[in-house]
């Protein structure tokens, strides 16, 4: 059994405390270097999908952003080219995009917080991890300098160690990465068509509509 459990009792233990506790503080701090540093690595690798997700994400943005520039093009020659029908279909497509947009953008924004959420993580991480570090240097030089001293009070030193271990919400993180998952598999879930999103669709045609009038009255006012 490891001495923390999760990456809050790491951060928030006080780490005097569980040395001054130990029958062996040589091997308790080493202990809980290695685990720290295993967290460390699984904090770091958490982070490097994130960011893969989150460059992907910027490339998807960045091609439905071009979409809506394409499709708006290609609107603008239909009407040119006196084909209202094609230039209602393009502009859906624009639509769409620009829906698209909006949805990546949302996503994106939500991933690069969870970037820097993970980068603050990693940091307190390292911190900890360089303060273990310290004291285990510090015990060794003690050791080496006083063995005798310490076999001898090693003894009157030794308590009971079922206090050194503070109690945390376990698992809080792994609650938190579940529920960002939901939302994500949710976010794409293919829904049914409500009476409500019927009518939207209608508004949205009237739009459409709109803007193509709009569109024509600008194509053809040079012409005037």
């Amino acid at each position: 059994m490891g001495i923390f459990t999760r990456f809050r009792d790491i951060v928030s233990a006080n780490l005097n405390a569980i040395l001054d506790r130990a029958e062996d503080p040589e091997k308790m701090v080493r202990l809980m270097i290695q685990e720290m540093e295993d967290t460390l690595i699984e904090v770091k690798s958490s982070c490097a999908g994130v960011i893969a997700e989150q460059k992907k994400l910027e490339r998807l943005l960045a091609e439905a952003r071009l979409a809506v520039e394409e499709w708006a093009d290609k609107a603008t020659l239909a009407v040119r080219k006196g084909r209202d029908d094609l230039a209602r279909a393009a502009l859906n497509e624009k639509r769409h995009y620009a829906r698209r947009v909006q949805t990546l953008g949302e996503e994106l924004e939500r991933a690069k917080e969870t970037v820097a959420n993970f980068q603050s993580d990693i940091a307190q991480l390292e911190a900890k991890l360089n303060d273990a570090r310290d004291k285990q240097r510090t015990i060794i030089q003690r050791r080496a300098a006083a063995q005798v001293r310490y076999q001898a009070q090693s003894r009157l030193r030794q308590v009971d160690t079922s206090d050194a271990f503070v109690k945390f919400e376990a698992y809080e993180n792994n609650i938190e990465r579940m529920e960002a998952d939901v939302e994500l598999i949710n976010a794409f879930r293919p829904k049914a068509e409500s009476l409500r999103e019927q009518f939207v669709h209608l508004e949205h045609e009237e739009e459409i509509e709109q803007e193509l009038e709009r569109l024509k009255r600008d194509v053809e006012e040079p012409r005037a």
